[in-house]
């Protein structure tokens, strides 16, 4: 399965800001924002952008945030676009990805630890092991560790740091049993502020 193997850290640094793709290094001095803030080309005047500039960048933003290549995510576009306005119904869709739900149920400290988990087969949906990250899931949904995914230290350490007030309200978790359940399908209110404008996204494919 392909995915993108470049370094995080550059991918914050071209946009100019933190989108958190290290789990909790981008809390700390260690941040590469933090200790340099040029982009990886240098220090350079930044001009003004034109509409498809900022068209691009958005798309680009929501590509490496949820981790995701170019022919998957114009997928996703198709897809939304289908169950009517795609500005609404995109990121509720990237939601949904099985990566992202065990980012935010808190088993994992980054989309891409929560990616590896699932590879792995240290993730079951309704008790079946589940090891594709782009699996949607849905309503009533249980996701849970397997095994002794319980007891890895990352996943333990991620737990514990996690408040459960953090928990979107489409989610419901229980620590004890590393236990997740989908309570009911994203809404773009429950997903909070985010990195870049979908309406842009949609601007860009329907050019």
């Amino acid at each position: 399965m392909a995915r993108k193997i470049s370094p995080r850290c550059k991918e914050c640094r071209r946009e100019g800001e933190k989108l958190f793709l290290k789990g909790e290094r981008c809390f700390t001095d260690k941040c590469a924002l933090s200790r340099r803030e040029s982009s990886p080309q240098g220090k350079r005047r930044r001009r003004k952008l034109s509409p498809y500039s900022l068209q691009l960048r958005a798309k680009q933003r929501l590509k490496v945030i949820y981790g995701v290549l170019e022919n998957q995510f114009f997928r996703y576009f198709q897809l939304a676009t289908k169950k009517g306005n795609p500005a609404l119904n995109l990121l509720p869709l990237l939601e949904r990805r099985l990566d992202n739900v065990v980012y935010r149920l808190g088993f994992a400290s980054s989309r891409a630890q929560a990616r590896q988990l699932v590879r792995h087969g240290h993730i079951a949906v309704n008790n079946r092991k589940m090891d594709i990250p782009s699996y949607l899931v849905k309503e009533k949904d249980v996701i849970s560790l397997r095994g002794k995914a319980k007891e890895f230290k990352i996943v333990k350490k991620s737990l514990e740091s996690r408040d459960p007030s953090q928990i979107v309200p489409w989610l419901s978790l229980d620590k004890e049993k590393g236990m997740g359940k989908v309570v009911r399908l994203p809404q773009n209110e429950d997903i909070g502020e985010v990195a870049a404008d979908p309406q842009l996204v949609v601007e860009i494919y329907s050019k």
